[in-house]
């Protein structure tokens, strides 16, 4: 049994924001990474990916962004800056580690790894992120298509798509870029939009709408999507035009109430204007190359990506604590049961004003919460 006081599952972002907090805080901690690596989701993802936050507001705890690197950092930049992080923090996961369940025995927690390790601790922090594991959605007749079926967890680039009619299923951040990505490499894209969608610009008068983000942060959201909605509309313009089913709640509402994130625009609108991006509804069916959308609409496709999500699979970790997991993102959950039990999760809340400023809000708030449990 190796006994510590906190133990930090994933070595991320998250992970590691929190343990050079509570290495201030001078609170000992093991933190345990089921890959041979930090980041390792985000030297996973597609070649093109940028931050989709601009830096100012992407800094962990203790250390700030190069101040070289241009206003969204490109993947490769954020992978290098976490990489130093965990150097310049002095932070050594213990890697290749896979986590197999943590529960509560009596006043301590105890984490058993898949190699069979156990670890005792006061204090557990859950920092694997709501992206641990791709959801792969199914449609009636999949089996059928004879091309290409990927994740987009698994799309580098569109190089190998070049020439070819690609579906990408979702109207998330990550799908949009990857369908502009695919213009770029001479495929032809279609978006299937399965629900409503909210649409803002990235930048609004050259400050990144974030950032103004925050000044109607305290406002409800509801009043602050009321306040901003004339000009957004003006930039973005009547979305329906293109084919979009405008959601019912503003895009502030929307991260509340349906826990999605509106999409930030960086070119995939432009494109659609201009014919490069073809935007379809759910589908209906599958009939070997052949698409049928709920409006009846067909067309046959070489190529489908599916941008459909990541689950948390923190059940699989937490078997006795499903009803905390059930509403993780949503702020009444994390201030009813911060630190419950000495139950601590970090990056999962979906912030509007962007996760790696949530992430490190929350693990300056941990690091805090277990210093002063330390104390008295």
């Amino acid at each position: 049994m190796i006994k510590t006081n906190t133990v930090i599952v994933g070595a991320s972002a998250a992970g590691l924001a929190a343990a050079a907090c509570l290495q201030k805080q001078n609170v000992d901690y093991i933190i345990l990474e089921k890959q041979k690596q930090v980041a390792q989701l985000w030297r996973n993802h597609y070649d093109r990916l940028h931050l989709h936050t601009n830096k100012k507001l992407s800094n962990l705890p203790f250390q700030k962004f190069d101040k070289n690197l241009p206003t969204y950092p490109p993947r490769d930049a954020v992978v290098d800056y976490l990489d130093q992080y965990a150097k310049n923090q002095n932070i050594n996961p213990v890697f290749e580690t896979e986590v197999f369940d943590i529960l509560r025995e009596g006043e301590y927690w105890i984490t058993t790894t898949k190699k069979g390790e156990k670890y005792q601790s006061k204090n557990v922090i859950m920092a694997t992120g709501s992206t641990n594991a791709p959801k792969k959605a199914t449609f009636n007749g999949l089996k059928t298509f004879p091309g290409k079926i990927i994740h987009s967890s698994e799309y580098k680039n569109g190089e190998e798509f070049k020439g070819q009619k690609v579906l990408v299923v979702g109207f998330g951040n990550s799908a949009c870029e990857q369908a502009i990505c695919l213009h770029e490499h001479g495929a032809f894209p279609s978006l299937s939009v399965r629900s409503t969608v909210n649409v803002l610009p990235r930048d609004l008068l050259g400050i990144p709408i974030l950032q103004l983000g925050l000044l109607t942060a305290p406002l409800p959201p509801r009043l602050a999507d009321t306040l901003n909605a004339s000009l957004i509309n003006f930039i973005i313009g009547d979305i329906t035009k293109l084919g979009l089913k405008k959601s019912k709640y503003g895009p502030l509402e929307q991260i509340q109430k349906e826990k999605r994130i509106p999409l930030l625009d960086i070119g995939t609108i432009k494109l659609m204007r201009e014919g490069h991006i073809k935007a379809f509804g759910d589908i209906k069916k599958v009939e070997g190359n052949l698409v049928t959308f709920e409006d009846n609409r067909t067309e046959n496709f070489d190529a489908i990506l599916l941008a459909t999500g990541y689950v948390s699979n923190l059940e699989k970790f937490l078997p006795e604590n499903t009803d905390r997991i059930a509403d993780l993102n949503t702020k009444i959950n994390k201030q009813n049961n911060f630190g419950k039990d000495g139950l601590y999760f970090c990056g999962f809340y979906i912030s509007p004003t962007g996760m790696l400023r949530e992430i490190g809000i929350e693990a300056k708030a941990i690091a805090n919460d277990i210093s002063k449990k330390n104390i008295a």
